[in-house]
């Protein structure tokens, strides 16, 4: 779509990876100068490359460079930004970020400030959820203070409950009870993951609905009040609350549960006064009851679905938005295909579906009709320990879902990804699965509970350690800047690693059955034993975070613990956490 306004803008990304790329692209389409950062380790990510201009934030960890606000805004400042696009996770769904943007005369491409709060906060969601009468299941009105009301709740309603970070999203900070002996830990477990990922670790209650299939609106909405539910998606493909394969428009669902999700979006999102692209999401039960889940903020992973069945697109349309121009379609437009999106990420499902950082050595995608690729890697790049394991979005389109599916075979068995891991053989397994291609019996909780498809492990790979910048101060043309060089090109300087043990020194480590070892790469979140406390095989030493999930820390043994590496440092997998003697 053309730019229909004369002022070109200089769209500063705070992001990273494939969403990054695909805003650059948009920006190109629009005529419009893309600027992207990174992170110590992304100096050499396909975004960067791409960008009309890159800025470095100094730093590896997410608080370091991406989460970082007044890092972000100062190159906004230096780089003569006139817009800025949060894309998804990190600083997406903050209202201060939107807030020092606006503060610093830039022009915010998103909600309004106070819609993100209002949305944001899952308890009031959900109160403007019930004033405008859309679909509800039963909850707590406000957060919860201790395990002690998670257990009150879950006797007084009964089992399952969902335990929900106020502030979350993506999965993180959410947990299911099943059982009355896990209710207690599973609540201390969604604080401790909501606090780490948002801030806040306040928690609300749900009744669970038992094997939900996840249906969403995609909305769009401008500053001139109108909104529009460009279509519907259906993203039941789950792990550990995450999402793996979406499509569009969602199958298999009545006109009248299809008209119910329209009309609760539209309304909820007039009732916060919504402005640019968003997500109403709803759970739909075995039964045919719909409940409301909640709104996403920002532009889904799953947005390229929705362009590909609508002809809308959203990345365009969010740049139009805000500018102050009105939405390109005033209705629902028909739905024109069929389209199914796998997302690619660098994990090994046959270990739980573990992230496995590194280096990828080949990087083959398929190509043909009805084929897209949202990619943010190639042969050659890094999948960085410290951030999402997703490396790419295949998206498949047909005429029909059948087409789709068939389309789907031919181009998963033409992908070849080396190096990592990845989720390439889990998807080939569901694309021939009668509970997806046929009746579609496939819910939120299918894959833990259903799939059964035997899947090799991957080869484990060692990650090698992330890109370290050496930075120094030099003098050009009498203007003083900012040096920074990989250190491996430094001849005799001594490199220091995170996590007290480098990768080699693991290959190296007699693996003794005294040592507890590092199950992945991500950071030492909180050790859960005291230095010197005594611990009995299968106790819960610790967790970690990796690439967006919780990681248990499991003793094998019996004995005293005595803890080797702090918390809060990174460590690689394999690396030694602790000893039992």
């Amino acid at each position: 779509m053309p730019n229909n306004n004369k002022k070109t803008h200089k769209v500063l990304i705070a992001n990273r990876g494939e969403i990054a790329v695909r805003i650059i692209r948009a920006c190109r389409d629009v005529g419009f100068k893309s600027i992207a950062i990174y992170a110590d380790a992304d100096i050499n990510a396909v975004h960067v490359q791409m960008a009309d201009e890159a800025y470095g934030l100094s730093g590896n960890l997410a608080s370091e460079s991406y989460l970082n606000i007044d890092k972000i805004i100062a190159v906004a400042k230096k780089s003569g930004a006139t817009m800025v696009h949060p894309g998804y996770g990190f600083l997406s769904e903050r209202a201060e970020f939107a807030r020092a943007v606006q503060s610093a005369g830039l022009i915010w491409i998103g909600p309004n400030p106070e819609t993100i709060e209002i949305l944001g906060d899952k308890v009031k969601a959900r109160q403007l959820a019930m004033a405008v009468g859309a679909p509800l299941v039963v909850g707590t009105k406000k957060p919860v203070q201790s395990a002690q009301e998670v257990l009150k709740f879950a006797n007084t309603h009964g089992l399952p409950i969902a335990i929900k970070a106020a502030f979350g999203g993506g999965g993180r900070g959410l947990k299911v009870a099943w059982q009355m002996d896990e209710v207690a830990e599973l609540y201390h477990s969604a604080v401790r993951e909501a606090t780490a990922a948002f801030g806040r670790g306040e928690c609300f209650l749900e009744q669970f609905l038992p094997n939900p299939r996840h249906i969403e609106a995609q909305v769009i909405a401008d500053s001139l009040g109108h909104i529009v539910v460009v279509g519907t998606r259906d993203c039941s493909l789950q792990r550990r609350n995450q999402k793996l394969i979406e499509e569009s428009p969602a199958p298999f669902i009545s006109e009248a549960i299809e008209q119910q999700i329209i009309n609760a979006s539209i309304a909820i999102c007039a009732k916060a006064n919504y402005v640019s692209a968003g997500t109403v999401e709803f759970l739909l039960s075995q039964d045919g009851k719909l409940s409301f889940l909640e709104v996403n903020t920002r532009l889904q992973v799953e947005h390229p679905v929705t362009e590909e069945t609508s002809g809308v697109d959203l990345v365009v349309e969010q740049l139009r938005i805000a500018q102050g121009l009105p939405l390109s379609i005033n209705a629902t437009p028909p739905v024109r295909a069929h389209a199914i999106e796998f997302r690619i990420n660098a994990e090994d499902m046959a270990n739980g579906f573990l992230p496995t950082p590194g280096t990828i050595t080949r990087f083959d995608a398929p190509a043909g009709p009805g084929v897209r690729l949202d990619s943010g890697v190639i042969t050659g790049s890094t999948v960085a320990a410290m951030f999402d394991s997703l490396m790419a979005k295949l998206i498949i389109v047909g005429e029909t879902r059948e087409q789709a599916i068939a389309r789907a075979r031919r181009a998963l068995a033409e992908f070849t990804i080396e190096g990592v891991a990845s989720v390439l053989p889990f998807h080939q397994a569901v694309i021939n699965h009668p509970d997806f291609c046929q009746q579609f019996n496939v819910h939120t909780r299918w894959i833990e509970t259903v799939f059964n498809t035997s899947i090799e492990p991957a080869s484990r790979q060692v990650p090698k350690d992330a890109e370290v910048l050496t930075r120094t101060v030099i003098e050009i043309d009498g203007k003083r800047c900012q040096l920074g060089l990989p250190a491996q090109l430094l001849a005799g300087l001594s490199m220091q690693t995170t996590s007290g043990l480098s990768s080699s020194q693991s290959d190296s480590e007699e693996q003794s059955d005294l040592i507890v070892i590092s199950p992945v790469s991500g950071n030492l979140f909180k050790w859960l034993v005291s230095d010197g406390q005594m611990v009995a095989a299968g106790d819960v030493l610790a967790i970690m975070e990796a690439m967006k999930m919780e990681v248990q820390v499991i003793a094998h043994r019996q004995g005293s613990l005595k803890q080797v590496i702090a918390e809060g440092n990174y460590v690689n997998a394999g690396c030694m956490l602790a000893e039992i003697s």
